[in-house]
């Protein structure tokens, strides 16, 4: 590609980037060879679900993703005779839920299903009903996965635990389960169950590191608060076992505060992450990463409900500044600058455009996000705090982007 004979139409009203967001120059087809490519390059983390039907699967793809839409049986699609998976977000992932059908049922053989997750799984989380002490159909399964990849990290859920609570009582608060000593104001007939199910299950072998979780997870008409009772010992427990960074990519921390706020970040890193991916690579060029980050800001204005057009475009642009439009080109051109060095030039510039077009993707979603609300919500927007709002999510999309950089899969 020609790089820079269209310089001079890079105008401080934006008009060239304006553009880019609206009609990028780049081809569908190879846009979407890119992605593939991007996507082989740096595979999602997956989590694999071992757990009975009605176990509780669905609640917990909820609550980890918070999407209310992701349900076991309609957003997972096949994999296997038995098997389906769930990407989070569809159109721009940042995290796979692989779950298998039939444990427990008669004639169920999963050996297909095991053959196909073991060669996807980053972890194996298992949901057992805490009142449900038939659990072998599970339990066989999860020592086998365990025999075979003995170093795999293993989160066993307890969920359902109001079941066992007798009637009018509600959660035990503070929330005891991360306690070595449960306190004696648990419902007996719950502490036996629990630890009983424990016990059938017993060590499973190989020396990965397994967590139990109990956990409670309802609706707000059921009339138990909180009604995410043990999500955060359960997030504490993925955490503790993986490096996948699964809680930044899903937007479970604190910093991320409102509802469509938390709905747009999965959005944003997935977006992200697939434009580091495709900016390290020579495939696309220039136009590929623009084109992507078109995608996620017309994705972030359905979420908030607000019009995207050229006048809307361009509002933002100019609101963003001349200031960030510069910084912005040059960091598109970086990596085609950087690729002129000699022997190093394609990996320094491969690694700089994977920082550089990821970080950039993500302060832009960032800085839509206040934009977005701003109009939603009929408030004034202030020049010096989006500006400074892209400016913090630069360094923010950064460290995203380095934590996640491709690398060796720890598993066997």
């Amino acid at each position: 590609m020609n790089l820079l004979p269209s310089l001079r139409n890079w105008l401080p009203d934006f008009t060239a980037l304006r553009t880019l967001l609206l009609n990028p120059s780049v081809d569908d087809q190879e846009l979407e060879a890119a992605l593939e490519a991007a996507r082989q390059r740096q595979p999602l983390p997956v989590i694999w679900l071992l757990g009975k039907t009605q176990a509780g699967k669905t609640a917990i793809v909820q609550a980890l993703t918070g999407s209310p839409l992701a349900e076991i049986g309609t957003g997972f699609r096949p994999c296997t005779r038995t098997a389906r998976f769930y990407d989070y977000p569809a159109e721009a992932p940042v995290v796979r839920f692989l779950d298998t059908r039939g444990l427990g049922e008669r004639a169920y053989d999963p050996d297909e299903d095991i053959q196909y997750c073991e060669s996807q799984a980053h972890l194996v989380l298992g949901v057992m009903k805490a009142m449900d002490l038939e659990q072998e159909a599970v339990t066989r399964v999860l020592r086998q996965v365990r025999g075979r990849h003995p170093t795999w990290p293993v989160v066993i859920a307890q969920t359902g635990l109001n079941e066992g609570y007798p009637p009018g009582q509600g959660h035990v608060l503070p929330y005891p389960f991360d306690q070595e000593d449960w306190p004696s104001r648990l419902p007996a007939d719950l502490s036996r169950a629990l630890v009983a199910q424990r016990a059938t299950l017993g060590t499973l072998p190989g020396s990965g590191p397994s967590r139990w979780v109990p956990i409670d997870l309802t609706l707000p008409e059921d009339g138990l608060e909180p009604t995410d009772y043990g999500l955060a010992a359960l997030w504490a427990a993925i955490g503790a076992v993986t490096a996948d960074d699964l809680r930044a990519r899903l937007g479970a921390d604190a910093d991320v505060h409102d509802l469509l706020a938390r709905t747009a970040h999965p959005h944003i890193v997935g977006h992200a992450l697939a434009a580091a991916a495709v900016g390290a690579l020579p495939a696309v060029g220039l136009a590929g990463v623009p084109a992507i980050q078109a995608k996620l800001l017309h994705s972030l204005a359905a979420i908030y409900q607000v019009p995207w057009n050229g006048r809307q475009i361009a509002e933002f642009l100019g609101f963003l500044g001349t200031g960030i439009g510069i910084a912005y080109l040059a960091r598109l051109l970086g990596r085609e600058l950087i690729k002129l060095v000699p022997y190093l030039g394609q990996t320094l510039g491969a690694v700089y455009g994977a920082t550089a077009s990821g970080a950039v993707t993500f302060a832009l979603g960032k800085a839509a996000c206040y934009y977005f609300r701003s109009v939603r919500c009929g408030e004034r927007l202030d020049r010096t705090t989006l500006r400074n709002l892209y400016t913090q999510a630069l360094t923010q999309g950064t460290a995203l982007i380095r934590r996640n950089q491709p690398q060796e899969s720890p598993h066997d």
